[in-house]
């Protein structure tokens, strides 16, 4: 059977409804025990001393610590065995409530709380005489003496427990009452122990009137060794209160409840009915403004203290106390919140800095309050709390700052895969989680051209427009360098590849810093749960694999496919079989035809690498090309097919077939220093004269934005190496911005050309390129030519030299030898060779 809620607490007043029942016993029990045992003169004598006696023993609470806990002790029992055996029932009575109405009134008690304990004084006395009157009368200070006084004085007791349960029940809820009756052991034994000393007490002053000396002397002696007992109790119990603070403060800080075991043990420490804790906002920490209240278990967002008293101490770094110990300020104590008696204010240092309050108000119990000994314990406590608050700050900081970027403030890749972690463990049915890579292009360029500072400024504004264009139940994070990370659920991996050019395209728009105009683009990679991982280390894996594909296409947007995974694994698998290949000579180099388009007249040639893997077969140059990129053995790549290529040139030459020949450099190449000096010496060492040696660098490598290019491109020329500029057109660089630069060739972008014949778009293109190549004196190659149809468009235009499998695919040397001589026409033997196209569409290019 489920137990009922206690009822709501009610108001003081209701404390009538015990107070008048106990009031009317007293009276009644008066009417009987006067008409029964009126007053004697000995009354009139003895009962001003009891008074005094009683008074004086029901205003000392005695602590003491029996078993490591605390107990609360009054002598109200020994002056009470006295009054029993000296007074008449009536006058014991009137004594008892007139004690308990001094004592309540020395105590500054509401009226309410004063009769209650009038009332219950009185009641219980009036109990007890009854009891009293009813037992047979005895004689001297014998064992029946002490067992009708022992009874009398108990029951004495146990009515003042009851009506203290009985209005507490009523005010509280049984639950409290109960609970009052529940720890009444102590209580009872210490009433025991103290009608005992009352028997003895008796007893001595039976056998002689001057024993009272005696007594009285023992009874200073007493209380000197209480006093020190009591501060050495007080001194104990704050040490140990303070222990369990500093212990509670420590395994709290560690899981984030720091506040909520704080405040409620300095209340209970301090022994106050609110202990607040005020911390003004400061950085990323919002204001913390709470508040531990008595019988309330949880914290409140408020504080009984004036604000202004806050704001005082927390200027100035002074304490504030206002009380009737501490030093009245009534203003102070009248502008707090509801009635207060004590009000107590310290500042949370950190160094010099103050970083917020603690505050106490009012000591519990109607007549104790805060003193002067109170404020080096509550400051001692405030020490402690400034340096468990700093530390639980510099915790949240430092897990913060390992969970966020430091530049943009964004979470980062480890606070996304822990999100992802838990996202893919939630999944709804009909749901994918998505996430999304933007890979920001450029940004090497901006760094070496404008400087770090100019990149961190484009990160923040990337950063902040794809939050703001991010949907809200997205989280977005930088993943590290130039890449941020988007993730979020979504239908399906449509709708996230939607999402995807959608925030591509409104975080493209022109960033302005000061004076400069920069346009940044992206390349985009998307990856979706469950299609493409089942955790976020695989998920973030193959979007990484998705934007690197993307980068190939500019300005793209990737889905993963295992096609991306496969390549890349075989590339890993490549780096290793590469380096063995260069050093065995196992990589091959092929030659293909320039010739030019009017005559038909061989040129010369290009010099192309390619690799036979004994177990993958041939490998795509652009494979193994990156993989020499990224393993640090391009440079030996390179080395490699320019040797082979000298080495041709000059045995063509002394075949009298001089023939030039054009080798593809990556734009990793011309960042090294040393390369044109390389170049010199294997010139010299093969003795081909510069001018038959021409490099190759694709647009996006020679015009990447930046000035890096540029010493070495000058140093080449100055050898007198010829250079071009491959795949003329994929990127977005202008040819006014291109005769800047020492280049001597062209070459039109094979995607162009061979869409001639079909795109007036792209005839449009080559056209122009053609032209206005010409008027800047730069030569032009058209890449990709297959058909007739493009041959006599291109001699149409204006254009001079082609390459392309209409005159011959890439061979390897011993065939290109042979077709030399199937191609070269007997009557112009003597002259330039001259080529007679043969078609050859057997293969595509490599």
């Amino acid at each position: 059977m489920a137990t009922s809620r206690p009822s709501a607490r009610r108001t003081t007043d209701s404390a009538w409804l015990i107070t008048g029942p106990l009031a009317l016993i007293t009276v009644v029990g008066l009417v009987i025990l006067s008409l029964a045992t009126p007053p004697t003169a000995r009354d009139a004598l003895a009962a001003p001393v009891l008074l005094f006696v009683l008074v004086a023993a029901g205003t000392q609470v005695l602590q003491f610590i029996v078993l490591r806990q605390g107990l609360s002790v009054t002598l109200t029992e020994i002056p009470l065995v006295l009054a029993f055996h000296y007074l008449q029932p009536v006058t014991v009575v009137l004594v008892a409530a007139l004690a308990a109405l001094i004592g309540q009134m020395r105590r500054r008690l509401t009226p309410t709380k004063v009769w209650f304990n009038v009332a219950k004084a009185g009641a219980a006395a009036t109990v007890a005489s009854l009891v009293l009157l009813a037992m047979p009368p005895v004689e001297g200070v014998g064992p029946p003496t002490w067992g009708v006084l022992f009874l009398a004085v108990s029951t004495y007791t146990l009515v003042t427990l009851g009506a203290v349960g009985g209005v507490i029940s009523l005010l509280q809820g049984l639950q409290a009452g109960w609970q009052v009756v529940r720890t009444a052991a102590p209580t009872l034994l210490a009433a025991a122990v103290n009608v005992t000393i009352g028997l003895v007490i008796l007893i001595v002053l039976s056998s002689s009137g001057w024993a009272i000396l005696l007594l009285a002397a023992v009874a200073v002696a007493v209380a000197f060794v209480y006093r020190s007992y009591s501060r050495f109790f007080r001194q104990h119990r704050t040490l140990a209160d303070l222990y369990d603070l500093t212990k509670a403060v420590t395994q709290s800080g560690q899981d984030g409840t720091l506040v909520d075991a704080l405040l409620g043990r300095i209340r209970s420490l301090m022994q106050a009915e609110y202990a607040t804790l005020w911390l003004p906002p400061q950085g990323r920490h919002p204001e913390v403004l709470l508040t531990a209240r008595v019988d309330d278990p949880g914290l409140l967002d408020f504080a009984p203290g004036p604000p202004a008293i806050r704001q005082r101490v927390l200027q100035s770094g002074q304490r504030v106390a206002a009380g009737r110990k501490l030093g009245d300020d009534p203003d102070l104590v009248r502008s707090a919140s509801g009635p207060a008696k004590d009000v107590l204010v310290v500042p949370l240092r950190s160094g010099q800095a103050v970083i917020g309050t603690l505050e106490i108000v009012n000591r519990l119990g109607d007549t104790n309050h805060l003193t002067s000994a109170d404020i080096p314990v509550f400051e001692t406590v405030a020490a402690h709390v400034a340096v468990a608050l700093e530390n639980s700050r510099l915790v949240d900081r430092l897990r913060h700052d390992a969970y966020h970027d430091a530049l943009t403030k964004l979470p980062n890749r480890r606070r996304i895969t822990g999100a992802l972690d838990e996202a893919v463990k939630i999944r709804a049915p009909g749901e994918v989680v998505a996430v999304l890579l933007f890979d920001v292009d450029g940004l090497r360029q901006v760094n070496e051209s404008l400087g770090h500072a100019a990149g961190d400024k484009v990160l923040v504004e990337v950063a902040e427009r794809l939050r703001a264009c991010a949907p809200s139940s997205a989280l977005v994070g930088r993943a590290g360098g130039d890449e941020f990370l988007v993730t979020l659920r979504l239908e399906n991996a449509e709708a996230a590849l939607e999402l995807a050019a959608e925030l591509r395209e409104q975080i493209r728009d022109e960033m302005v810093f000061d004076s400069l105009t920069l346009d940044v683009d992206t390349a985009v990679g998307v990856a979706v749960y469950p299609d493409h991982g089942s955790d976020a280390a695989t998920l973030l894996q193959r979007v990484d694999l998705a934007a690197t594909a993307a980068k190939a296409v500019p300005g793209s947007v990737q889905l993963f496919n295992p096609a991306l995974e496969s390549r890349s694994l075989r590339r890993l698998g490549l780096a290793g079989d590469l380096r063995r290949a260069l050093d065995e000579g196992a990589l091959e180099v092929y030659f293909q035809p320039k010739v030019t388009l009017r005559d038909r007249r061989l040129l010369g040639v290009e010099c192309l690498a390619r690799w036979e893997h004994p177990t993958h077969g041939t490998v795509a140059p652009e494979d193994f090309v990156a993989v020499a990129e990224h393993t640090g053995q391009l440079g030996r790549l390179t080395e490699v097919v320019l040797r082979e290529g000298l080495r041709r040139s000059r045995d063509w030459a002394h075949a009298e077939q001089p023939l030039a020949v054009a080798v593809n450099l990556s734009a990793r190449t011309l960042t090294d220093p040393h390369f044109p000096d390389q170049v010199r010496e294997l010139l010299d060492e093969y003795g081909v004269p510069p001018q038959r040696l021409t490099f190759e660098i694709r647009e996006a490598g020679v015009l990447d934005g930046t000035d890096r290019p540029i010493p070495t491109l000058h140093r080449l020329r100055d050898l007198g190496v010829r250079l071009s500029v491959d795949d003329f057109g994929t990127g977005s660089s202008s040819l006014a911005y291109l005769r800047r630069l020492p280049v001597h060739e062209v070459k039109v972008d094979r995607s162009f050309v061979q869409g001639m014949a079909t795109d007036p778009g792209d005839l449009a293109i080559v056209n122009a390129v053609v032209t206005l190549s010409q008027q800047f004196g730069l030569a032009v190659v058209a890449e990709g030519v297959e058909s007739e149809l493009t041959l006599e468009l291109l001699q149409d235009i204006g254009c001079e030299i082609g390459q392309g499998f209409l005159f011959s695919r890439p061979l390897p040397y011993e065939r290109l030898e042979a077709w030399f001589g199937a191609q070269v026409e007997p009557e112009a033997a003597a002259e330039a060779p001259r080529l007679r196209v043969v078609p050859d569409r057997s293969v595509t290019l490599l």
